[in-house]
């Protein structure tokens, strides 16, 4: 028998969660039981509050990485553009911060387990560091970001990476589970379940087999306008005046700093240590028990920008840009197709 578990947290989007549930239960059905379909939280037994409406739905169960089976994660629904605690990122950073990453991490070390998202579900699991290197697709707002985390995009409507399946917007979780129904239980079972829904799956199912197709440059609006960021962002950094040494060393930039990055999954203290050696701009930043390097530093119209990974509170590559007035430190970083978050700080030596 096939066991498929939804996992449920606060926030959660109801048609997710809830158009897997239906095909899954369809399949039941039509396939004399040979699938159960549950819905669980990492905690256990418990009313969930979705994002719409605050509207509850009973999980029964526990999310139990052992029993094998399907593992669907779905996305948050909230805010979509801001950056408060209602919106998407919020939703899924809090839920990331749960015991949903650490049992999802038991579940993909499984040969027995096949794990599946739907709409922000990857991103979700993209943010706990569970998807580096892995063929997958998110809504399309979140694509920026879900690179940003080493997760590989790929803008299908359903992406089949062996293992982990994963589905676009929020209406694709139907794809994703019929799409499972025919990989799982057969053709037969999955034009059954699309003929009593009157809906067909759409679009192809994207696997990296086959021939590679041949595709051209991108259109010029949707390549990067910037190294740290997009045009419009980097306009809310002032440009500075960058006093040099007499060896020609940039010196503005040097010191200890402490800095307030306001994301949308809360405010992030970070300390940055720059200095500057043979006439290279080096450093590190260091903030939650974490210290990475300053990746590529470089001088731009008087800014510093540099790019660096981090993995607290979430995995994420991001890219900084800052400028300084005295001791006096204001910029933004950004991950992907995320709002820029503002920066400010102050030197401490």
């Amino acid at each position: 028998m096939l066991n498929v578990q939804i996992v449920l947290f606060d926030g959660f989007d109801l048609l997710d969660a809830l158009a897997p549930y239906e095909v899954f239960s369809a399949a039941a059905a039509y396939s004399d039981h040979a699938i159960t379909v549950e819905l669980v939280t990492a905690e256990g037994p418990r009313s969930v509050p979705s994002g719409v409406g605050g509207l509850r739905i009973e999980a029964s169960g526990r999310l139990e990485p052992e029993r094998g089976g399907i593992l669907l994660v779905p996305g948050a629904a909230g805010d979509a553009y801001g950056q408060g605690p209602d919106s998407v990122p919020a939703i899924l950073g809090r839920a990331m911060i749960t015991e949903l990453t650490g049992r999802m991490r038991q579940a993909m070390e499984r040969p027995d387990v096949v794990v599946a998202t739907v709409c922000g579900g990857s991103l979700l699991l993209a943010m706990g560091g569970l998807l580096e290197g892995r063929h997958a697709v998110t809504h399309h707002l979140g694509m920026g970001v879900f690179g940003a985390t080493g997760a590989i995009p790929v803008p299908a409507r359903v992406v089949d990476d062996g293992d982990l399946v994963s589905g676009g917007g929020v209406t694709s979780g139907f794809d994703v589970a019929l799409y499972l129904v025919e990989r799982e239980l057969g053709p037969r079972i999955a034009h059954e379940v699309e003929r009593l829904f009157e809906y067909e799956r759409r679009g192809t199912a994207w696997r990296a087999q086959g021939m590679a197709p041949i595709v051209g440059k991108p259109p010029a609006d949707e390549e990067p306008a910037r190294e740290a960021g997009s045009a419009e962002a980097a306009s809310a950094v002032p440009t500075m005046s960058v006093p040099t040494s007499s060896g020609g060393q940039a010196s503005v930039f040097d010191g200890e700093w402490d800095a307030s990055i306001a994301t949308p999954v809360g405010k992030l203290e970070v300390r940055f240590s720059i200095s500057t050696r043979n006439g290279q701009i080096e450093g590190t930043a260091s903030q939650g028990g974490e210290t990475v390097e300053l990746q590529n530093p470089v001088l731009a119209g008087g800014n510093l920008l540099w790019t660096m990974r981090v993995s607290k509170p979430m995995r994420l590559n991001l890219k900084f840009e800052v400028a300084v007035d005295g001791d006096r430190m204001i910029g933004i970083a950004k991950a992907g197709i995320l709002p820029a978050s503002k920066l400010t700080g102050h030197r401490v030596s």
